[in-house]
């Protein structure tokens, strides 16, 4: 399953059935698991793991040198998890001595174009769109979708099931359910549709529209919007999520509109 055209490092371990085409470089220390499938001209540079069944597509690169001027050379990571699919000239550069490593989750698609910088943590079932951009040490969570030509500044946390409309510029961390729009960007709702396809019942968005009308309408600040939320609304685990994330934040929460 591997052509004979491609360049394989003989320290690169691969399990019996990947499927690597033509004109592939695979590097020293390279683990790719089974059920993968590198194409054409795509270059997977040392210590980078790849999981089972991912599929990578012609042109991209995973485990590049950082493009951060303080990395040294030290030995850092990138690791791929599993059901991953990397678009054309997609682009996933390895850790610095910051964190050690770049992690991917599982069951993300990660389209064309896409960048994810040195120490970027992503999880699972995220959706990238093309030409998304994330600077280095940004953490997305679970089942967020970035819309085309997102521009994400180094150190943002999106989180779990948010969704960023297209060509946003985020230098802020963006609280899990809601949608996030306009330029500048500011919230702009929550979730709903994403939420009912990930199988939340009305109740659950209920609660989360609740803690957003007092977070972003009741003119209280955050940290008062955050005791009135402990007050008032019922412990759940969508509450909980909610201000774990905000308590977290180390850039402040994007603005309301």
């Amino acid at each position: 399953m591997i052509h004979p055209l491609a360049q394989i490092h003989p320290d690169a371990s691969i399990a019996q059935n990947v499927t690597i085409d033509p004109f592939v470089v695979v590097d020293k220390n390279v683990t790719i698991e089974a059920g993968t499938h590198i194409h054409s001209h795509a270059v997977i540079y040392e210590n980078s793991t790849i999981g089972k069944n991912c599929e990578i597509f012609p042109g991209a690169i995973i485990g590049a040198i950082p493009q951060d001027l303080k990395f040294k050379g030290e030995e850092t990571f990138t690791i791929i998890g599993n059901n991953n699919t990397i678009r054309e000239y997609a682009t996933i550069h390895r850790g610095t001595a910051s964190k050690g490593k770049t992690i991917v989750g599982n069951n993300n698609l990660i389209m064309a174009y896409c960048h994810v910088a040195h120490d970027c943590l992503l999880g699972n079932n995220i959706i990238m769109s093309n030409a998304t951009q994330l600077a280095g040490e940004v953490i997305v969570d679970d089942f967020a979708v970035l819309g085309g030509g997102s521009l994400v500044h180094q150190f943002t946390h999106i989180g779990s099931y948010v969704m960023l409309q297209g060509g946003s510029r985020v230098n802020k961390d963006l609280p899990p359910f809601i949608t996030v729009g306009r330029d500048p960007i500011e919230f702009a709702g929550v979730n709903i549709i994403g939420m009912r396809r990930r199988g939340f019942n009305n109740q659950q968005i209920t609660i989360v529209q609740d803690i957003y009308r007092i977070l972003y309408q009741s003119l209280l600040n955050v940290s008062n919007a955050i005791e009135r939320i402990e007050n008032e609304i019922p412990q759940t685990p969508e509450r909980d999520l909610i201000i774990t994330f905000i308590n977290n934040s180390t850039r402040g929460i994007v603005r309301g509109n």
